[in-house]
């Protein structure tokens, strides 16, 4: 006599059923799609090529390379007639050393006439060999007085010279006069030694 089946074991075959067919199910697809996945790869495309090597008995051989046609040969231009005879080497030389001697001319004419004032400027100031320093101008006649006597007092010779201006009388101290600039640079030199200071120029 049969034992009867528990609903425990009626749900165990029931699971046990559906993973059989599911694992069946898989297994078939897996055979049908594999093939179909497999053949949808691009087949590699060989291109036969084909080499012909002719026979030695086969016949002369024919070159299929064209000769190069050499283009013609240009005829140079014909010259034009001289319109005059060309002037002679000798007399073009003579020219342009003419021109160049009577720029030079011109160049050094020129460099003496910007030098000759200089010259005679810096001459005139030798020549009377004396040279002062500009130390005040003052419009106070007695200031400077004071101040010369001070210029004096360091053993310096100096002297006032009034000059006329717009604004009135000016008062002008002055170190010296000297024979050569050097003097009075020395000169210039001791006025720094009591707080005064000028510049040398020509009397």
């Amino acid at each position: 006599m049969a034992r009867p089946i528990s609903d425990e074991e009626l749900q165990l075959r029931k699971r046990a059923r559906r993973r059989l067919i599911g694992a069946v199910v898989l297994v078939t697809a897996v055979v049908v799609a594999l093939p179909m996945v497999l053949d949808s790869e691009p087949k590699p495309v060989s291109q036969d090529i084909n080499i012909r090597i002719p026979s030695p008995d086969s016949g002369t051989f024919t070159s299929k390379v064209v000769p190069v046609t050499p283009a013609p040969e240009s005829k140079p231009a014909p010259k034009p007639p001289a319109s005059a005879p060309a002037a002679k080497p000798e007399a073009t030389r003579a020219t342009k050393e003419t021109a160049k001697q009577a720029e030079e001319a011109q160049a050094a004419k020129a460099a003496a006439e910007t030098q000759a004032p200089r010259e005679a400027g810096k001459k005139a100031g030798e020549s009377a060999g004396q040279f002062v320093v500009q130390v005040i101008a003052l419009a106070d006649a007695q200031k400077a007085q004071q101040m010369q006597q001070r210029i004096s007092a360091a053993g310096i010779k100096s002297y006032t010279e009034v000059v006329k201006t717009k604004k009135g009388d000016v008062t002008r101290v002055r170190a010296g006069p000297f024979a050569t600039r050097e003097a009075a640079e020395e000169a210039r030199a001791q006025l720094k030694t009591i707080e005064l200071d000028g510049k040398v120029i020509p009397k």
